[in-house]
């Protein structure tokens, strides 16, 4: 018996190569050339026999699947069995995103079935291909789905089409409902769906006090199935005979109302549970016309994307409110009868799913409405990505759907931090560089170009900071060659290689991480200070050459910021200094808003004051000199330091 599966490495198709492997099957996996890791690391869990879980390397993009003939030939007539899972599931991607992969995706994989001549192809489709539909929707409707409002519907409704009308051979159809976490585990790889809804529960949890009544809607239903069911249950019926040509909900017989959904998982997080339910008909008629008209505000839109993105709700969830459909899973059940395998009560495994969500995802940046506009799709190289703020803006930025490149000296971490990103269902590559060495930068910028066709947006994060005085520093003068090399000459060395192909195609965002202690003349901080101004007066130099080209340069003045970097500096432990994650909220504001320069109140207080009356500044900052001694590091104590300092 062998298999091809597309989607392999996504969360549902992990879990059916497992089931698939413990039939003692081959299973062929398409997968693109530079995510073989992923592959790898599937058949390292599951301790797969060598030679029966093989890539297949190919593109879902390409006809065909871009699958090499001679391949295709080696193939031929040898899969029982051909699953079609690759799909993107995102229902914030645009309209072209979505029908790439979905539609088109579909149409190529039908192509090779038939090519090969595959045995049966298994298409996962969607109960979403039902859009809107006022009542029950059975297996065997198809025409009959109304408002596919959205993208993700619409293109679900399109793919499934093309099984049905173009494809001679045999197949059958799977529509699964809300896929979570594993029933036993809770493991999940994304935050969506239901679990859009956890953090809003965490605040509450800890902010609203037990005694204080709490309205909230019963809203439309909701079909929520674990992964694991939806796995064994697509393995169990496409080895059932005589199925052909049918469709199954991969469905719970049970739905469930959007309130009760959500007081489940608040008792599963202890939380409190809501007082009063209002029906969601009963206001919907009233309430949506209201709505409608105050979303044509701007003021008001806006306000409603901020509120939506501070609670972590993506707007397309309000659609579903008031979601009208049933599903139902007859022929299904009929398939399943006597299997074993059923959906278990949501009330059984909510605790697992939202132990696992509080470990493992909680703290893991949720997609940004507005950043993703901005982001989504678009190249971003940040340096320094291995810790601390270039970490915590990497993740912000994955997870709006920018395709982020990794820059740092340290291999392991920017490889720890890539898996991260890609079990949360973002995209990243790692190249490790030591910025402050010319021939490394070089080789950086043409590794990048070649791979990736250049960038769209550059984060200048990497940074050397020594604290030291004048005094201690008379035979170091290394220590100021080695800051400028990295804090200056790196960033410029990067923003001269890229800026080329940012000019050309009349885009691009460049953005330099600087220091309030630019703007604070900080006294011992001469080395990093004149770094990090020399980089200031480049970018505003630069700044009116590229403003034809639609390049725009951003300086941010960062307060102090809690990192490695401030760790052997005692004396900052009582300046609360703030959270890499606030840092690099600054960073994602910058490329919304797209400023010339961001500072905080501190930083521009300082510079005007060090303005306005220099020789008072002056004393005052001597006054501090004298309060606080050098660094443990500068007075020779410990010459290990971390940062040199």
């Amino acid at each position: 018996m062998a298999y091809f599966v597309t989607g392999a490495t996504g969360f549902i198709g992990r879990h059916l190569v497992e089931c698939l492997l413990k039939r003692g099957a081959t299973v062929h996996c398409l997968i693109r050339r530079d995510s073989l890791h992923k592959l790898q690391a599937i058949a390292l869990s599951l301790q797969a026999d060598s030679g029966r879980l093989l890539p297949v390397i190919g593109d879902l993009g390409m006809p065909a699947l871009g699958v090499d003939t001679s391949v295709a030939e080696e193939l031929h007539g040898k899969i029982n069995h051909f699953f079609h899972l690759a799909a993107l599931y995102d229902m914030n991607a645009d309209s072209e995103a979505l029908a790439l992969t979905n539609v088109e995706g579909t149409r190529h994989a039908l192509e090779l079935a038939e090519i090969i001549e595959a045995g049966c192809f298994h298409h996962v489709s969607s109960i979403a291909v039902a859009g809107h539909y006022e009542g029950t929707f059975t297996e065997a409707m198809f025409e009959e789905a109304e408002r596919l409002d959205d993208p993700y519907a619409c293109t679900k409704h399109d793919a499934e089409a093309l099984v049905r009308t173009n494809y001679p051979r045999p197949y059958r159809i799977y529509r699964p409902g809300v896929v979570v976490g594993h029933s036993q585990t809770g493991e999940i790889d994304k935050v969506d769906g239901p679990y859009y809804f956890f953090r809003m529960i965490q605040r509450m949890r800890t902010s609203i006090p037990d005694w204080l009544p709490r309205i909230g809607i019963d809203g439309g239903s909701v079909n929520i199935v674990p992964v694991d069911f939806v796995a064994q249950a697509l393995d169990h019926i496409a080895h059932v005979k005589d199925l052909d040509g049918r469709t199954f909900h991969l469905t719970n017989p049970t739905s469930t109302s959007i309130g009760e959904v959500i007081d489940i998982f608040c008792r599963a997080a202890r939380a409190p549970t809501f007082s009063v339910h209002l029906p969601m008909p009963a206001l919907h008629g009233r309430v949506a016309g209201l709505i409608q008209s105050l979303e044509r505000v701007p003021a008001v839109r806006r306000l409603s994307d901020e509120l939506l993105a501070e609670i972590g709700l993506p707007k397309y969830t309000l659609s579903y409110a008031g979601h009208p459909t049933e599903y139902d899973c007859t022929e299904t059940l009929g398939a399943l009868n006597g299997s074993g395998i059923e959906v278990p009560p949501l009330e059984s495994y909510a605790g697992r799913l939202w132990d696992f969500w509080e470990l493992n995802l909680a703290a893991a940046p949720s997609r940004n409405p507005r950043l993703s506009r901005v982001v989504e799709g678009k190249r971003v190289l940040i340096t320094g990505a291995s810790a601390g703020i270039g970490r915590a803006t990497a993740l912000r930025l994955a997870a709006s759907g920018a395709h982020v490149y990794l820059v740092a000296r340290t291999s392991e971490r920017l490889e720890s931090l890539r898996d991260e990103i890609h079990r949360l269902g973002g995209q990243a590559w790692l190249y490790p560089t030591d910025l402050a060495r010319p021939e490394q930068c070089d080789d950086l910028i043409e590794r990048i170009t070649h791979d990736h066709d250049g960038i769209d947006i550059l984060i200048n994060n990497a940074g050397r900071s020594i604290r030291r005085s004048l005094e201690l520093s008379y035979e170091r003068f290394h220590d100021f060659e080695r800051t400028m090399q990295l804090n200056y000459l790196g960033a410029v060395k990067l923003i001269l290689g890229f800026l080329p192909g940012m000019r050309q195609r009349r885009s691009g965002h460049i953005l330099n991480v600087s220091s309030i202690g630019v703007q604070m003349n900080a006294p011992r901080y001469s080395a990093y200070a004149a770094s990090k101004a020399a980089l200031d007066t480049f970018s505003m130099c630069a700044s009116p050459e590229l403003i034809d080209d639609n390049v725009i340069i951003t300086t941010i003045h960062m307060p102090l910021v809690k990192t490695d970097m401030i760790a052997p500096t005692e004396i900052y432990r009582g300046l609360r200094p703030i959270s890499p994650e606030r840092a690099a909220g600054m960073i994602c504001d910058a490329l919304i808003r797209r400023p010339r320069r961001v500072s905080t109140v501190l930083g521009v207080t300082s510079q005007l004051t060090h303005t306005a009356v220099p020789g008072l500044y002056d004393n005052v900052t001597a006054m501090l000199y004298r309060l606080f001694p050098d660094s443990t590091a500068a007075r020779g104590k410990d010459p290990s330091g971390p940062n040199g300092s």
